[in-house]
């Protein structure tokens, strides 16, 4: 009996509107030659260029126009070697941030990328730190400014994965709200919904414990007063910072303590299927929950029961809520975000058992609260 946990995060968080015009005094300390790392649109991280170049640093871009891939982490990592750059820094939504961290952790490590990653290689453990990192959020969803890992995508493999170490918490995450106005409605929901399974999965996780129940009740009861309001209305910088808040809390959550079944197929789907990782998380999360809390009442798990209830609490305000409450809240949420169901995305019933079978091994089902056969997989998919 009695508290027992590990936490880790970034080694330093410095969040607010205005902070990034804080990163040149940051780089002071961490390095000259940077590697900056974006978003296609160069025109959304010319303020931070400006800024780097006002200050003397020497700044080499590297596009990410798409989720990072081995190809494109492997082809990084030789310009940044080539060019001797001491810092990286990602400024940009999660697929660059993820881009940028795996690039700074293996610019000083030998080999080749596939004999890091999980599942599809041999997990080999980093030998030396990464260069110091610089993540700079312009989405509020993937909370990957705060996370120790990169979901990357294997082509060969059809699969996502993860190379994971302690070593890769940036060094330093500058989290500025007035960053995430400019999102497209499109990316509001999808990241938004993100950040609440983040939030929710790790909640309900068969690993959780009270720190991190305290940062997910916290997040949830944020998005649940503040994602409507950022999609409807984008300039609301209240409801922006709640957003940049709460992706935040949950990326810290999930470095800290495995997902669920949510995930657990949104690795394999996005693998598989060219769809958006919000998007996916969206469509999963209702029928996940029902499964999940179905086959917890059926079990008899009171922990796992009394967690989902609370989660309806914590989504609608009212203290006498319980988990039907939670899931009508989630689906309500969809809708009005306009997030479409998965055979949207072009997923035919071809591919559900082959998506089973991958979850069922993949990383994020250790957390899932509930122990799911493949008839209850199937059917949450189905429901999706």
């Amino acid at each position: 009996m009695g508290l027992n946990f590990e936490f880790a995060t970034a080694t330093q968080i410095i969040f607010g509107c205005g902070t990034l015009i804080k990163v040149p005094e940051i780089l002071e300390t961490k390095g000259r030659r940077i590697l900056l790392v974006t978003g296609k649109d160069s025109s959304r991280s010319a303020a931070l260029t400006n800024l780097l170049s006002a200050s003397k640093f020497s700044v080499l871009p590297f596009v990410v126009e798409k989720e990072p891939s081995t190809d494109m982490i492997t082809e990084g990592t030789g310009i940044a070697r080539d060019y001797s750059c001491d810092a990286v820094v990602g400024f940009g939504g999660g697929s660059v941030i993820d881009s940028a961290k795996a690039i700074a952790a293996l610019i000083p490590n030998s080999g080749n990328l596939t004999e890091y990653l999980e599942v599809i290689g041999q997990g080999k453990v980093l030998e030396n730190p990464p260069v110091p990192f610089i993540a700079i959020p312009t989405t509020a969803g993937t909370g990957a400014e705060v996370t120790k890992n990169a979901v990357i995508h294997s082509p060969e493999h059809r699969v996502k994965v993860s190379l994971r170490s302690p070593f890769m918490f940036p060094a330093v995450a500058v989290v500025d709200p007035e960053l995430t106005v400019s999102m497209p409605l499109y990316i509001t929901a999808t990241t938004g919904m993100d950040a609440l399974t983040h939030l929710l999965e790790t909640f309900v996780s068969n690993q959780s414990n009270p720190f991190i129940d305290m940062l997910c009740r916290e997040g949830m009861r944020r998005i649940s007063r503040s994602l409507r309001i950022a999609y409807h209305d984008g300039s609301n910088l209240a409801a922006r910072e709640d957003m940049a808040f709460a992706s935040m809390l949950g990326g810290m959550a999930l470095a800290n303590v495995k997902l669920g079944a949510v995930h657990g197929f949104a690795g394999p789907l996005g693998g598989m299927f060219p769809v958006p990782h919000g998007a996916v998380c969206a469509a999963l999360l209702p029928a996940v929950m029902q499964v999940n809390f179905r086959v917890a009442l059926e079990k008899n798990l009171v922990q796992s029961v009394t967690r989902f209830n609370e989660v309806g609490q914590l989504l609608t305000g009212n203290p006498n809520a319980g988990a039907d409450a939670g899931i009508e809240w989630v689906q309500g949420m969809i809708s009005y975000l306009g997030i479409p169901k998965l055979p949207d995305f072009g997923l035919s019933s071809e591919s559900y058992l082959l998506l089973v079978e991958k979850a069922k091994v993949a990383s994020s089902m250790k957390g899932n609260p509930v122990k799911l056969d493949n008839q209850q997989l199937m059917e949450i998919l189905l429901n999706s």
